[in-house]
């Protein structure tokens, strides 16, 4: 027998939640119910600026101006697999693994002085990640490794089934806050420099338990019935494929922080406005935790390790036109440097780069209300060596859509409805799943198969501006 580590739990030692709810691989892009209803808002001339287009704040009026919000996201993902040994457990080659991620509240807060040609502002939100994932019947990465038990086992006993019990859980939060300085150069030109501090909080918890087959032995199992595959391991003497069939249980958590220097650039033009932003790239790694030694027997999960977990870069630029009184159009683009942004093991090389485009709308109904809408289309470039089932990625398009009221003449009142349509990533595993191959000394595990990987997203907001 191979004397490798656990195969069972070894694909754990990839995973990295990601519940981005709009936005690129570890960014998001939604920071208040403004972009929620209306989507583009990267030349966004009101307090929203405050993360959206900071330079182009000096264009408020004197005085203290304040937005908050709450976000309430609703996913799921759901990874249809294929592959020829699913059959001995519950007799079809296609699985579904199905996992909910929820976040009633996701904060978010700006604010900004401006005085003459200065503007001091502020942000604090969750910029990345903001929720859980929960698969209750485990991974299909945990359970191909499980599923060739059978296939081994009748090389000398005759063998047909296995069972599993299986859990994962993952989280994830990168909470940031923001701050800098906006200057108007003239009418037309202001640029903007500040930093975020961005702070990561990670965590998994999963098992592989009770692993059954149902080897057809007459000394070690007479009634030919379903037994622990530990059990038979050690009876017929081989003790170290029992350890990799072993209960397995993960629970650990992961901590950093790293500081992204942010610049920006505001010009306007009567009707016309421009806003540019940088967000340099924020280098840093998180450092696990291991909760009561629950490490699954994984370097990356002990006490003290340290992994590289940057934030991208993020480029955008957007337009605004008033195009009558009432009437405003705007349009964006944004893109992050995925590939430049170092991760678990060097995952950025699969990773390409993030594309997205938006456009918006908002009409003016009178004094006291005006509707809005907006879409967006996000393109990913990663590859299937990127893809992996707790954490991955699909292209989509968005849709936004909302309202306000001014309820006062200080005070107005957000709402929005964001809703994605993901594309289906198909993921050949013909591949992956021939290194099972090494793992067991044989050949005959040169099996194929694919996971299908969906998602669905919705977020409901609601935010309120004052000023004074």
């Amino acid at each position: 027998m191979n004397k490798k580590k656990p195969v069972l739990i070894a694909i754990l030692s990839a995973c990295q939640a990601s519940f981005v709810i709009a936005g690129g691989i570890l960014t998001n892009t939604n920071q208040s119910a403004h972009f929620i209803r209306m989507v583009a808002r990267d030349a966004s001339l009101q307090i929203d600026a405050a993360y959206t287009n900071p330079a182009g704040l000096v264009k408020l009026e004197d005085g203290f101006h304040f937005s908050f919000t709450n976000q309430s996201a609703f996913q799921t993902r759901t990874i249809t697999s294929t592959f020829e040994s699913f059959t001995g457990f519950g007799g079809d080659a296609t699985k579904e693994f199905k996992g909910t991620a929820s976040a009633p509240v996701i904060p978010s807060l700006q604010a900004a002085y401006k005085k003459g040609k200065w503007a001091l502002s502020g942000n604090m939100a969750i910029t990345g990640g903001g929720g859980k994932a929960t698969f209750n019947d485990g991974l299909p990465s945990f359970e191909s490794q499980l599923a060739v038990l059978p296939t081994v086992i009748s090389m000398a006993v005759p063998t047909t089934q296995y069972s599993v019990d299986a859990y994962m859980r993952g989280l994830s939060f990168i909470y940031g806050a923001q701050m800098g300085g906006s200057y108007a150069i003239n009418d037309m030109f202001s640029a903007y420099a500040g930093f975020r501090l961005n702070i990561v909080n990670n965590g998994y918890e999963g098992y592989l338990k009770n692993v059954k087959v149902n080897p057809q032995h007459p000394q070690v199992n007479p009634k030919g019935g379903m037994m622990l595959a530990t059990e038979f391991f050690t009876a017929v003497g081989n003790p170290e494929f029992a350890a990799m069939v072993a209960d397995r249980e993960i629970d650990n958590k992961q901590t950093g922080w790293g500081v992204a220097p942010i610049l920006g650039l505001n010009f306007n033009y009567k009707a016309l406005n421009i806003g540019m932003k940088y967000e340099f790239k924020t280098s840093l790694n998180v450092e696990s935790k291991t909760i009561d030694g629950k490490d699954g027997g994984l370097a990356q999960f002990k006490d003290g390790v340290n992994t590289p977990h940057d934030i991208p870069a993020l480029f955008t630029v957007g337009a605004s036109y008033q195009i009558t009184p009432k009437l405003l159009a705007s349009a964006g683009y944004h893109h992050f440097f995925d590939s430049d942004a170092k991760m678990a093991n060097d995952k950025q090389k699969n990773a390409g780069s993030t594309n997205e485009y938006l456009l918006g709308v908002e009409y003016g109904i009178n004094r006291l209300f005006l509707v809005s809408a907006g879409a967006q289309i996000t393109r990913y470039g990663v590859n299937d060596a990127y893809q992996q089932d707790l954490s991955f990625v699909c292209s989509s398009y968005s849709i936004g859509l909302g309202g306000a009221v001014n309820v006062a003449k200080n005070v107005k009142i957000n709402i929005g409805y964001f809703w994605t349509n993901y594309s289906d990533y198909t993921k050949d595993n013909i591949a992956d799943y021939g290194r099972i191959n090494a793992l067991t000394g044989g050949t005959i595990l040169a099996e194929g198969g694919k996971d299908v990987f969906s998602r669905t997203n919705k977020v409901f907001a609601a935010g309120v501006d004052f000023s004074f």
